[in-house]
């Protein structure tokens, strides 16, 4: 049983469809790691493009699951309540398997570095626990406008 639904996770960050790329949180410690899930549907708006008789999952938008996640564990906190947060910068990321159609992303983000409101999370999202990607993604917390 997941800790969190798609709607659940829409009361914490600010992301709808098409663009909310998590679908559960199964393992959250607010501000410290988080574990979510992406099922990929085969009807997912970017198969269609990317690529039409090949598709698999665009490594930008793993990484933007992998971000999301992480937002879901810092904007839990109550002091982050009703705040977004935004992409800072990605390193050393590494694609190591193809994610196609029907596959089960399996994301974990343990957030490393905060200092004020710019933090640091180590990302690693898997297939049946076969690594996709990895990387130290960056973020910063703001106010909504």
């Amino acid at each position: 049983m997941a800790l969190m639904d798609k709607e659940q996770i829409k009361e914490i960050i600010p992301h709808r469809d098409p663009f909310l790329l998590i679908d559960t949180i199964e393992e959250m410690e607010a501000g410290k790691r988080v574990v979510a899930t992406k099922y990929m549907s085969p009807d997912e708006f970017w198969f269609k493009g990317h690529f039409p008789d090949y598709p698999v999952v665009p490594g930008v938008l793993m990484l933007e699951m992998c971000a999301q996640a992480g937002a879901v564990a810092m904007l839990s906190l109550p002091e982050n309540k009703g705040k977004i947060g935004f992409f800072g910068g990605v390193k050393e990321a590494k694609f190591r398997r193809q994610v196609v159609p029907g596959d089960t992303l399996r994301i974990e983000v343990e957030i490393i570095k905060v200092k004020g409101p710019v933090g640091v999370g180590k990302a690693l999202a898997t297939v049946n626990g076969e690594k996709a990607v990895a990387a130290e993604i960056s973020f910063a917390i703001k106010a909504e406008p």
